[in-house]
């Protein structure tokens, strides 16, 4: 991997040249699939770590991101992983679910952070909006250190809760395709119908389909 690709600190130094001390990152993952949480990973890192590899987490092997979930929690300054439910995220709306995890996620932290680097282009939805002071990054992940490791935490968590879930509800190969719309996932949806961790509002069209 060209080391040109990976992020870098510019937008947490820009940020302590602001005057900002402590400068969080936040990512979220899962917000595509079909079943299960939203997560949401918040990080504060010290500015002189150096973590080889290093990456948006859809970037990274399963096992590099094993490993860096391990050593991002070990070197962070603080750290915290939040989630937000498939029943909630029903009743609400995906793009609120997303914003209330991070959110959730930063509150979490301790130290609280002054500022937050947030991935994407969004900051509210119509149920919850994001009230740390922060900037938005489109591709953040790929360009801030911070919020890269922030979709490290994220995506590692979600992975892990569905490999648990997977063995809850075996039928649905979880541990496979993690809840995303794949065909296996699709084919086990027409033989055993929806488990109790799917997102109903995100079958719609399944479901039509079926009617037919």
């Amino acid at each position: 991997m060209d080391k040109k690709t990976l992020p870098s600190w510019e937008l947490e130094e820009a940020a302590f040249e602001w005057g900002f001390a402590l400068v969080c990152g936040c990512d979220e993952a899962g917000a595509g699939p079909l079943a299960g949480p939203v997560y949401a990973g918040a990080v504060i890192l010290p500015s002189d770590l150096e973590l080889p590899w290093l990456n948006d987490s859809k970037q990274v092997t399963p096992k590099r991101r094993d490993l860096l979930f391990d050593q991002i929690r070990a070197s962070a300054a603080a750290w915290a992983v939040a989630s937000v439910s498939p029943e909630e995220i029903d009743a609400t709306d995906i793009l609120s679910a997303r914003m209330k995890a991070m959110q959730l996620a930063m509150d979490a932290l301790s130290p609280a952070p002054d500022y937050a680097l947030i991935d994407g282009n969004r900051d509210k939805g119509k149920h919850f909006a994001i009230t740390t002071p922060h900037e938005t990054v489109l591709k953040g992940d790929g360009r801030s250190f911070s919020i890269a490791a922030a979709s490290i935490l994220a995506k590692v968590s979600r992975d892990r809760y569905m490999e648990e879930m997977a063995e809850k509800y075996p039928q649905y190969c979880f541990e496979q395709h993690k809840g995303y719309g794949t065909r296996l996932h699709y084919q086990m949806l027409d033989q055993y119908g929806p488990s109790p961790i799917h997102r109903l509002t995100f079958l719609k069209k399944w479901e039509a389909s079926r009617h037919e």
